[in-house]
């Protein structure tokens, strides 16, 4: 699985980082970025949750 995350859209509400915090940070301006690493946590069910819990759908997951 894929995690697509759109930047653009992202306004920094910090869901992610509370959700799987070892996949997710945020730049200095709130934006959303995978940590090093985090890419291969795609199955963990936190992502899910994290992608599920952003007000703007700011991160998607792709089967691929």
């Amino acid at each position: 699985m894929d995690i697509e995350l759109d930047t653009g859209r992202c306004i920094g509400s910090a869901m992610c980082t509370r959700h799987a915090p070892e996949v997710f940070t945020q730049d200095d301006e709130g934006v959303v970025e995978l940590l090093p690493g985090g890419a291969a946590r795609s199955g963990d069910p936190l992502v899910r949750e994290a992608a599920e819990a952003c007000p703007v759908r700011a991160i998607t997951l792709d089967a691929g």
